[in-house]
């Protein structure tokens, strides 16, 4: 473990740097201002979060383009209803269609309307990293936003984690740390999907056939023993082993 612990705490420097943002969603919360912009531009970054970078990315940019670079604005006014209209039968990304994503942004907009923020709602909500997630599937499940959303935590959640390491983890040059006031990093869980869970199972630190929330909480909990005070910093160190395995 010793060697493993090493290995990893080397990589997590190495690739928490500015130079990993550019080619990573959270490159997008970077670019707008504002505390509750930058919340509602991370939380649509991380649902469009998967598949092709070459591919979401672009789709990611069309919402900033869309806005005007004040996503909670163009949420908390309806104006997203005009550029992403309620249509079934119309491709907005992948298994989204347009009346999925229109689906999901009316319900943020019911959020931001009745709670001011995101950060607010989940403040109001959760007092930890996992109820943090609990909290935000349960908002969603309770608007009928399955596809886009997890309606639980059996799954391990994978963009809502990620988008909670942006939130919470302070002191980064990749992560905002807006919420670190309210919701302790080390509580946070690793954000897992199948290449995490590759590279987690060839170091040794767990041994699991398939991601889940069970799975995540456990790799974590491996984490923190390499990293005790900040063990999401395992996420760069196993992005890292992967580059250079």
């Amino acid at each position: 473990m010793e060697n493993i612990s090493t290995i990893l705490r080397q990589y997590a420097e190495r690739y928490e740097t500015e130079d990993f943002l550019p080619s990573d969603p959270s490159w997008f919360m970077h670019q707008v201002d504002g505390k509750e912009n930058k919340e509602t531009t991370a939380f649509i970054s991380s649902c469009l979060s998967y598949g092709s970078r070459k591919q979401f990315m672009p789709k990611i940019q069309s919402i900033l383009d869309y806005a005007h670079k004040d996503v909670y604005r163009w949420v908390v006014n309806g104006a997203f209803a005009s550029d992403i209209p309620d249509d079934n039968d119309t491709c907005f990304y992948r298994l989204y269609t347009c009346h999925t994503m229109h689906s999901l942004l009316t319900a943020l907009h019911q959020m931001l309307t009745e709670y001011g923020s995101i950060g607010n709602y989940v403040k109001a909500n959760s007092s930890d990293g996992f109820t943090a997630v609990k909290a935000i599937t349960d908002y969603f499940a309770s608007k009928n936003i399955e596809t886009i959303i997890p309606k639980n935590t059996t799954s391990a959640c994978k963009r809502i984690c990620m988008f909670l390491r942006w939130m919470v983890r302070d002191n980064s040059p990749v992560d905002l740390g807006l919420w670190s006031d309210y919701i302790d990093k080390r509580t946070l869980i690793i954000p897992m999907d199948t290449h995490v869970l590759q590279e987690a199972n060839h170091l040794g630190l767990i041994n699991s056939k398939t991601t889940s929330m069970a799975a995540a909480r456990k790799l974590t909990a491996r984490l923190a023993e390499i990293f005790p005070n900040d063990p999401l910093k395992g996420d760069f160190a196993l992005f890292g082993y992967g580059v250079n395995k």
